[in-house]
C-alpha cells in the first residue's frame, strides 16, 4: 500500500460552525405526519463527494445516501454486501468477480449499471483514497450485471478494502458530487446548508437489506459541545454523537448513554533523523516517562484506555505488543544511560484540539520526574503545524503531540498501520523513519500479511505490532472512548459507534 502522501497530508476536517435553530419535532412530527429523525451533529463540511471528503460530517451522512460494492457497518465493523448481490466471488488469487443487486436504481431512479461502477473505481483509484486502493490492477464491466475486479497482488483484504468506493452515477460531475452527490442508499440528501443543517429524506428507489426507518432525518450542524448538549437535553433532537466527558452528568437519567471504545488517539512523534531521537532508546525513554493513565483521568474523565499495543485492546485483530509503556520514570532513566544521553531537553509542538493541549503542561510536568525536560510547549492550529513544522524542508523539530483516527476508512490492521508508517509524508519527511532497518522489516511483514489468511496472517501482524511498538516513531499513548446520546422513548435500533459520526441505519421512528 505504498504511498499514502495525500492521505496521510490530511486529517479529518472538522470547520468552525453556527448554532442551528430546530424547525420540526423531536417526536417526528413536522404537521403532516412524516416520521422524522432529528440528531445533532459535532462536525462540519461543504464538500459530500465520497471520492475526495476528509469529514467527518460527510462520511457519516454518505453512510445513509450511498453505497459500496461492499460496506462497513458502522457499528459492528463487519464487512456485508451493500450494492452487491453478494460478497465478491474469488475466481483466482488476483481475480474477483462481483454481481449487482439486482434492480438496483439510484436515488434519481436511473439504473445502476456495470460501467457506473467502473467509473467510480476508476475516479476514486485516480485519487484522494488511491494509496488505500493500490492493490487494484483493473476493474470491468462483466456482462449487464456484475464487474470483474483484478488485483496486482494476492491481497486478502479485497471485501473490506472495496468499501471504500462508493458508486455514484458516471456522468455526475465534481461539483454535483460536492454538493449534492446522488447514490443508491436508503436516504437522499434533500439539502446541506454549511454550519447549519443536513436534510435527507426516504430513497424511495432504495431495494436493499437496509432500508429507511424514518420518512425524513434533520441533522442540526451543532459543533459547538454546549449547543449540542443542550440541544439533546431539551429534547430538540432525538440522538446526538460525540458527548464531552464533562457533559455526561447533564443527560444521565434523562436519555440513554453509550461509550464504545474506538481507535482515535492521540500519538507521540519523533524526528527520527535529528539526535537523540535518530536512537529507539531515547524515543522509548520519552514513552516511559509519560503516564497515559495519569492523562486519561484528568483529562479526559477516564474515557479512554492506555495503550498497550498500536491497536485497542477491543480490536479483534488486538494483540498486546512485546513492549508496554507502563508509566516508569526510573526505566526512562535507565534507557538513556544506556543511550548515553544526558540533560535530554526538547520543544514539544502539540496541535490546538483542546483535549491535546490540555494534555501538553501534564506531559511537561511527568517527563521532569524522569530527568526529561520540556523546554517548551509550542501549540498551533493543526494546519499551521504540519505546514509550519513538520513538512518543511529538513524539519528540524523535536516532538509532536497530536490527535489522529484512519479508522473511519477502514479497520483492517494494514490500512490502520499503514496510515502513520507507511511509504508516504509522515514516514517520508515527518518523522523521517523511512529506510530505517525497523521500517525495512515492518513492511517486510506487512507485505507477507496482506497475501496471507488466518493464524498466519494475525502472527505477521503481531510481528508487526511489535516492531512498531519497539522502535516507536510515532506511537499512541491511549485510545478513546466515543460517547453516543439517543432517546429511546422515540427511535429504535440506534446503535453507538466508535468512530467519529453517527449512524441511523436500520433506526425506527417510534
Amino acid at each position: 500500500m505504498a504511498g499514502l502522501t495525500a492521505v496521510a497530508a490530511l486529517g479529518l476536517t472538522a470547520c468552525g460552525g453556527g448554532n442551528t435553530t430546530s424547525d420540526t419535532t423531536a417526536d417526528g412530527g413536522s404537521g403532516d405526519g412524516a416520521k422524522i429523525i432529528t440528531a445533532a451533529v459535532g462536525y462540519d463540511t461543504d464538500n459530500y463527494d465520497p471520492g475526495t471528503t476528509t469529514s467527518a460530517l460527510a462520511l457519516a451522512a454518505n453512510w445513509h445516501t450511498m453505497e459500496g460494492l461492499t460496506e462497513l457497518d458502522p457499528a459492528t465493523r463487519e464487512v456485508y454486501p451493500a450494492l452487491a448481490a453478494e460478497l465478491p466471488t474469488k475466481v483466482d488469487d488476483t481475480t474477483y468477480e462481483v454481481t449487482l443487486r439486482d434492480g438496483a436504481m439510484f436515488s434519481d431512479g436511473t439504473e445502476v449499471t456495470p460501467a457506473d461502477v467502473v467509473a467510480a473505481f476508476n475516479r476514486t483509484m485516480d485519487g484522494f483514497y488511491a494509496p488505500m486502493l493500490g492493490f487494484i490492477d483493473s476493474v470491468e464491466p462483466n456482462g449487464d450485471n456484475a464487474v470483474t475486479i483484478k488485483t496486482k497482488y494476492p491481497f486478502s483484504l479485497v471485501n473490506e478494502r472495496i468499501s471504500l468506493v462508493k458508486v455514484v452515477p458516471a456522468g455526475q460531475t465534481d461539483d454535483e458530487l460536492k454538493s449534492a452527490p446522488i447514490g443508491t442508499g436508503p436516504y437522499k440528501m434533500t439539502e446541506a446548508v454549511k454550519s447549519k443543517h443536513v436534510k435527507f429524506a426516504k430513497n424511495e428507489n432504495y431495494n436493499g437489506d437496509r432500508p429507511a426507518g424514518a420518512d425524513e432525518m434533520r441533522w442540526d450542524i451543532l459543533v459547538d459541545d454546549t449547543a449540542r448538549v443542550t440541544a439533546m437535553s431539551e429534547g430538540s433532537v432525538v440522538a446526538m454523537e460525540n458527548v464531552p466527558s464533562v457533559s455526561r452528568s447533564l443527560l444521565e437519567g434523562k436519555v440513554e448513554m453509550e461509550s464504545k471504545q474506538g481507535f482515535n488517539l492521540p500519538f507521540v512523534m519523533f524526528n527520527t533523523q535529528k539526535a537523540p531521537f535518530n536512537d529507539a532508546k531515547v524515543r522509548q525513554a520519552v514513552l516511559y516517562g509519560i503516564n497515559a493513565q495519569e492523562l486519561i483521568d484528568n483529562t479526559l474523565d477516564g474515557t479512554a484506555k492506555a495503550a498497550t499495543s498500536f491497536l485497542p485492546e477491543s480490536h479483534p485483530n488486538y494483540h498486546e505488543a512485546s513492549e508496554v509503556y507502563t508509566y516508569d520514570p526510573e526505566k526512562s532513566k535507565e534507557l538513556l544511560k544506556e543511550a548515553g544521553v544526558e540533560d535530554l531537553h526538547f520543544t514539544l509542538n502539540t496541535t490546538d484540539h483542546g483535549w491535546i493541549a490540555n494534555m501538553a503542561p501534564l506531559i511537561q510536568q511527568q517527563l521532569g520526574a524522569a530527568g526529561i525536560t520540556v523546554d517548551t510547549i509550542d501549540t498551533q492550529a493543526s494546519g499551521a503545524m504540519y505546514s509550519n513544522v513538520t513538512d518543511v524542508d529538513d524539519p528540524q523539530f523535536d516532538v509532536v503531540l497530536a490527535p489522529g483516527d484512519p479508522s473511519v476508512f477502514g479497520n483492517d490492521p494494514d490500512l490502520l498501520m499503514n496510515w502513520w508508517y507507511g511509504d508516504n509524508a509522515w514516514t517520508q519527511k515527518r518523522s523521517g523513519w523511512k529506510g530505517s532497518e525497523g521500517y525495512n522489516k515492518l513492511h517486510e511483514l506487512m507485505d507477507k500479511a496482506v497475501r496471507a489468511t488466518g493464524d498466519e496472517q494475525q502472527d505477521l501482524w503481531n510481528q508487526s505490532y511489535d516492531v512498531i511498538a519497539e522502535e516507536v516513531p510515532i506511537y499512541p499513548l491511549f485510545h478513546r472512548s466515543v460517547t453516543s446520546a439517543w432517546n429511546d422513548d422515540k427511535v429504535e435500533g440506534f446503535q453507538p459507534i466508535a468512530l467519529t459520526g453517527i449512524s441511523f441505519l436500520d433506526v425506527n421512528v417510534k
